[in-house]
Protein backbone atom coordinates (compact mmCIF):
# COMPACT_ATOMS: atom_id res chain seq x y z
CA UNK A 1 0.00 0.00 0.00
CA UNK A 2 1.22 3.48 -1.24
CA UNK A 3 1.39 7.23 1.32
CA UNK A 4 -1.46 7.76 -1.16
CA UNK A 5 -3.51 5.42 0.16
CA UNK A 6 -2.63 5.53 3.54
CA UNK A 7 -3.49 8.94 3.72
CA UNK A 8 -7.11 8.32 2.12
CA UNK A 9 -7.03 5.98 4.58
CA UNK A 10 -6.62 8.57 7.93
CA UNK A 11 -9.08 10.85 7.43
CA UNK A 12 -12.26 10.63 9.27
CA UNK A 13 -15.58 12.65 9.71
CA UNK A 14 -15.82 16.07 11.21
CA UNK A 15 -18.56 17.48 12.83
CA UNK A 16 -21.63 19.17 12.43
CA UNK A 17 -20.29 23.02 12.96
CA UNK A 18 -17.39 22.48 10.94
CA UNK A 19 -18.78 21.22 8.32
CA UNK A 20 -21.15 23.89 8.08
CA UNK A 21 -17.85 26.44 8.74
CA UNK A 22 -15.51 24.56 6.14
CA UNK A 23 -18.02 22.94 3.41
CA UNK A 24 -16.30 19.30 3.65
CA UNK A 25 -17.49 16.13 5.52
CA UNK A 26 -14.22 14.43 5.81
CA UNK A 27 -10.79 15.41 6.89
CA UNK A 28 -7.35 14.24 7.56
CA UNK A 29 -6.56 13.61 11.30
CA UNK A 30 -3.15 15.31 12.26
CA UNK A 31 -1.53 15.60 15.86
CA UNK A 32 -2.75 18.47 17.71
CA UNK A 33 -6.88 18.01 16.66
CA UNK A 34 -9.34 18.05 19.31
CA UNK A 35 -11.31 14.25 18.32
CA UNK A 36 -14.33 12.14 19.68
CA UNK A 37 -14.32 8.40 19.94
CA UNK A 38 -17.86 7.20 18.37
CA UNK A 39 -17.24 3.48 18.32
CA UNK A 40 -15.28 1.22 20.51
CA UNK A 41 -14.85 0.81 24.38
CA UNK A 42 -14.06 3.79 24.83
CA UNK A 43 -17.04 5.76 23.05
CA UNK A 44 -17.81 9.08 23.63
CA UNK A 45 -14.22 10.25 25.19
CA UNK A 46 -12.80 13.58 23.86
CA UNK A 47 -9.04 14.09 23.78
CA UNK A 48 -6.44 15.58 21.57
CA UNK A 49 -4.43 13.64 18.71
CA UNK A 50 -1.10 12.76 20.57
CA UNK A 51 0.17 10.41 18.11
CA UNK A 52 -0.34 9.42 14.69
CA UNK A 53 0.31 5.97 13.53
CA UNK A 54 0.23 6.10 9.94
CA UNK A 55 1.61 2.72 8.84
CA UNK A 56 -1.89 1.34 10.72
CA UNK A 57 -3.78 4.19 9.89
CA UNK A 58 -4.48 4.53 13.93
CA UNK A 59 -4.34 7.61 16.31
CA UNK A 60 -3.11 7.91 19.92
CA UNK A 61 -5.64 10.12 21.96
CA UNK A 62 -4.72 12.12 24.79
CA UNK A 63 -6.12 10.34 27.87
CA UNK A 64 -6.71 6.67 26.26
CA UNK A 65 -3.74 4.86 27.83
CA UNK A 66 -4.01 1.03 29.05
CA UNK A 67 -1.64 -1.19 31.22
CA UNK A 68 1.17 -3.55 29.91
CA UNK A 69 1.97 -6.63 32.05
CA UNK A 70 4.99 -4.66 33.14
CA UNK A 71 3.02 -1.95 34.54
CA UNK A 72 4.16 0.61 31.71
CA UNK A 73 1.17 3.03 30.43
CA UNK A 74 1.23 2.39 26.54
CA UNK A 75 -1.62 5.00 24.33
CA UNK A 76 -4.59 3.01 23.24
CA UNK A 77 -4.51 2.91 19.27
CA UNK A 78 -7.76 4.32 18.05
CA UNK A 79 -8.61 3.34 14.08
CA UNK A 80 -9.39 7.26 12.53
CA UNK A 81 -12.57 5.72 10.89
CA UNK A 82 -13.88 5.89 14.65
CA UNK A 83 -13.64 9.06 15.88
CA UNK A 84 -15.03 12.47 14.49
CA UNK A 85 -12.88 15.46 14.69
CA UNK A 86 -14.40 18.25 16.60
CA UNK A 87 -12.01 21.26 16.17
CA UNK A 88 -9.21 22.10 14.38
CA UNK A 89 -5.51 22.68 15.50
CA UNK A 90 -5.01 25.92 13.22
CA UNK A 91 -1.32 26.31 14.05
CA UNK A 92 -0.48 25.41 9.92
CA UNK A 93 -1.86 28.00 7.81
CA UNK A 94 -1.44 26.07 4.92
CA UNK A 95 -4.11 23.78 6.16
CA UNK A 96 -6.83 25.14 4.87
CA UNK A 97 -5.00 27.26 2.06
CA UNK A 98 -7.61 27.18 -1.00
CA UNK A 99 -11.14 26.31 1.40
CA UNK A 100 -13.69 29.10 1.69
CA UNK A 101 -14.04 29.33 5.13
CA UNK A 102 -16.04 32.50 5.12
CA UNK A 103 -19.01 30.17 7.08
Amino acid sequence: MNWSDRNKQMHSMVSDELKKKYGFTTARVRKGDMVKVMRGDFSGVQGKVTKIFAKQAKIGVEGLTRKKINGQEVPVKVHSSNVMITQFDTSDKNRFKGVNTSG
